[in-house]
């Protein structure tokens, strides 16, 4: 016990083999406590990305339920045809053109989404931007096919 209290950090184990081996130059060397080659901080791993933000821009084509925008903070709001999700993602509805429009906000201050991202700017007028789907016409070329 007394030897293994004079070993410090090495365990058992290695006190043992170190008694035994002779002291020479080479029982002296320090062991490499990190793996060597490259520098050990990891400069060029950063997760991976998110990938959030537009995935149709404006005037593009979204069919029922394509996911519109992803958002971390309440930066685009849902408009006409167009779903909020529980993460912030905005969704279409139904399927049809996309159109970003620009309006004043009336915000629902009963949505925790809104409580959280707006609480400093309440009776304030801001605007912000709006996802919109406008569904495309249905056609008017109806075949008869019997007759009552």
């Amino acid at each position: 016990m007394a030897a293994a209290g004079l070993c410090g950090s090495l365990c058992g184990l290695h006190w043992r083999l170190f008694k035994l081996q002779p002291i020479t130059e080479f029982s002296l060397v320090r062991w490499a406590s990190k793996k060597a080659g490259s520098s050990s901080r990891n400069r060029w791993n950063h997760g991976r990305p998110k990938h959030r933000g537009w995935k149709v821009q404006d005037g593009g084509f979204a069919l029922a339920g394509k996911i519109l925008v992803t958002q971390r903070t309440l930066k685009f709001h849902p408009g006409l045809n167009v779903g909020f999700g529980r993460n912030g993602t905005l969704f279409a509805l139904e399927a049809g053109r996309v159109m970003v429009t620009c309006e004043k906000v009336d915000l629902n201050w009963e949505h925790t989404w809104v409580v959280r991202n707006y609480e400093g700017r309440i009776g304030q007028t801001f605007y912000k931007k709006y996802y919109n789907v406008i569904p495309e016409p249905q056609h008017n070329r109806f075949k008869l096919i019997d007759k009552i």
